[in-house]
C-alpha cells in the first residue's frame, strides 16, 4: 500500500510514499516504549534542552517547511512561515514552564501529609490533520514530551512530506530515536495502533466523524483520548460595536488558511441595528482578497487542500441557497485547474440549512441577522458545536456578560479567538472534549497521583 500527495494548486502528483508494514509499526512501537523509559528519566532540564533545539530548528527551516505546506495543502508562504514561528514558540513555552506546572502539590490532610504528583503515562498516539500540519502537531507534542511521554504521530496522508520533514527535524535536534516517530499509515492500521497495549492514550484533531471512530476505539481499549474536532464559531456584532474592528476581525479570521480552520469566524451574527454598516464593511474587505497561487506574495487565499473538500463545500453552499440563503458574493466554481474556491458570502440562511447549522470548511462566510442581543445569543448557541466565539461591543461589561453565556471553550471580546500556549484550547459538544495547551493540556497525559504519608 502507498500514500500519495498532490499539489492542490495544479492537481499534479507530488510524491508517493510506501505505507509502513505491520512489522514496521510494531518495531516503531517497541522503539517508542524503550525510548520512553530513557526520556522520562532525563529530567526536565535535559528534556527542555531537546525541545529548545526543536524550536531553533523550526525557525531555521521555516522557509523550507512553508514551501512544503504550500505544495502539499496550499497554504500561502507567509502563513506557513508564521506557523513555524508559532510552533517554535509553543516548544519554548513548555521548555521553560513545564517543570513548574507539573511540580508536586502539597495537600493538607487530617493526619500525616500528602502530595499530588504528576507522572508520564507512556507512549501517546497523536492523530493529526492537514490544515495546520506543524502547529497542530507541536501544540500536542511539546507538552506531552515535556511531561516525559514519547509520541507517535499519524499525520493526514495529503501532507506526508511535511510530516516526514518534521520527523527529520526532531531527529536532527538530537532527542533520540523513538522519542518522536512519524507513522506513515492509513486508517485501518491506525485503529490497530489505538488498540495496541503499548499505546497509553490518544489525541485526535480532526472531523466529528473521525472523533466518533477514535473515541469508540479508545473506549473499547479502555484508554484515554482527547478530541479536538470541528467548530461553527459565532462572531456576534452588537448594536454598539466598533464596526471597523469587528469587520476586520471577522474577515481575517474567516479566511485564514483559506477558511480551513476549526476555530475560524464561521457565522457572523449581527444585530438589526448594526447590520447595514457591518455588511458594507465586510463586503469591501472580502472584495480585496486575492485568491491564487500560494507561492505568490500577493495571494491571501490559496487553494483548498483537496478537490473532494472543495466539492463538499460547494454542495453545502448550493444546498444553503436552495434552502433560502442569499449568495451575495462568490459561490461559483472557477474554471481551470486547482482546488480553488472563491471568497463567498451567504446571508440570511434559514435555521436548519447547511450555512446556519453545519461547519463550512473553506472561504465561505455566513451573515445571520438577529433582532437584538438576546436573539443573537440564542442563535450563537443554536449549534451542536462549541469550540470558540467572539462578541463585539464598546460596552465591556455587557460584552463580558454576553461572553459568559456563550456555549464554547473560548471567547474573544472585541478580538478573534486564537490558540495560545498559555491558555486552554478545546471545546464542548461536537467540538470534542479534553483540552490542549496551558497547564490543562499538560495534565491530559499524566498520571495525577496522590501520595499519602503517615
Amino acid at each position: 500500500m502507498s500514500l500519495q500527495t498532490r499539489n492542490p494548486a495544479t492537481g499534479d502528483v507530488l510524491d508517493t510514499y510506501a505505507e509502513l508494514s505491520p512489522a514496521g509499526v510494531s518495531a516503531a512501537l517497541d522503539q517508542a516504549v524503550t525510548a520512553q523509559r530513557r526520556w522520562r528519566s532525563l529530567g526536565f532540564a535535559r528534556r527542555a534542552a531537546g525541545l529548545s533545539a526543536v524550536a531553533e530548528a523550526l525557525e531555521a527551516r521555516a522557509d523550507d517547511l512553508a514551501r512544503l505546506m504550500a505544495l502539499e495543502m496550499g497554504k500561502p508562504l507567509a502563513q506557513g512561515v508564521a506557523e513555524c514561528k508559532k510552533s517554535a514558540g509553543a516548544c519554548r513555552y513548555y521548555a521553560e514552564n513545564a517543570e513548574a506546572l507539573l511540580a508536586d502539590e502539597a495537600v493538607t490532610v487530617d493526619s500525616g501529609s500528602a502530595a499530588v504528583t504528576h507522572a508520564p503515562l507512556g507512549v501517546i498516539l497523536g492523530i493529526m490533520p492537514w490544515n495546520f500540519p506543524l502547529w497542530q502537531v507541536l501544540r500536542f507534542v511539546a507538552p506531552t514530551l515535556m511531561a516525559g511521554n514519547t509520541v507517535l504521530i499519524k499525520h493526514a496522508p495529503n501532507v506526508t512530506g511535511t510530516a516526514l520533514a518534521l520527523a527529520r527535524l526532531f531527529d536532527d535536534a538530537g532527542l533520540g530515536e523513538g522519542v518522536y516517530t512519524a507513522l506513515v499509515i492509513d486508517l485501518e492500521p491506525t485503529a490497530q495502533v489505538i488498540a495496541d497495549p503499548r499505546v497509553a492514550a490518544v489525541s485526535l484533531t480532526g472531523s466529528v466523524r473521525a472523533g466518533r471512530a477514535v473515541a469508540a476505539q479508545a473506549g473499547q481499549a479502555v484508554k484515554k483520548c482527547v478530541l479536538e474536532l470541528g467548530g461553527s464559531d459565532a462572531y456576534v456584532v452588537l448594536d454598539d460595536a466598533d464596526i471597523d474592528l469587528a469587520a476586520t476581525a471577522c474577515v481575517n479570521f474567516r479566511l485564514v488558511n483559506a477558511g480551513q480552520s476549526c476555530i475560524a469566524a464561521k457565522r457572523w451574527i449581527v444585530t438589526h441595528a448594526a447590520r447595514p454598516a457591518f455588511e458594507a464593511a465586510v463586503r469591501v474587505r472580502l472584495a480585496e482578497q486575492v485568491v491564487g497561487d500560494p507561492f505568490d506574495s500577493a495571494t491571501t487565499v490559496g487553494p483548498m487542500a483537496r478537490d473532494d473538500l472543495r466539492e463538499q463545500l460547494h454542495d453545502q453552499v448550493q444546498a444553503s441557497i436552495a434552502a433560502g440563503a442569499r449568495c451575495t458574493l462568490g459561490g461559483v466554481l472557477p474554471a481551470g485547474t486547482g482546488s480553488y474556491y472563491p471568497v463567498t458570502l451567504l446571508t440570511d440562511p434559514p435555521p436548519g440549512s447547511a450555512a446556519y447549522a453545519d461547519e463550512l470548511f473553506g472561504p465561505v462566510a455566513t451573515l445571520i441577522e438577529a433582532a437584538d442581543a438576546e436573539a443573537a445569543l440564542q442563535i450563537a448557541n443554536d449549534t451542536v458545536y462549541g469550540l470558540g466565539g467572539a462578541v463585539f461591543s464598546r460596552d465591556l461589561e455587557t460584552a463580558e456578560a454576553f461572553a459568559r453565556q456563550m456555549h464554547c471553550g473560548a471567547v474573544g471580546i472585541n478580538r478573534a479567538v486564537v490558540s495560545d500556549p498559555r491558555l486552554p484550547f478545546g471545546g464542548i459538544g461536537h467540538s470534542g472534549y479534553g483540552r490542549e495547551l496551558s497547564r490543562h493540556g499538560l495534565m491530559e497525559f499524566v498520571n495525577v497521583r496522590a501520595i499519602m504519608r503517615a
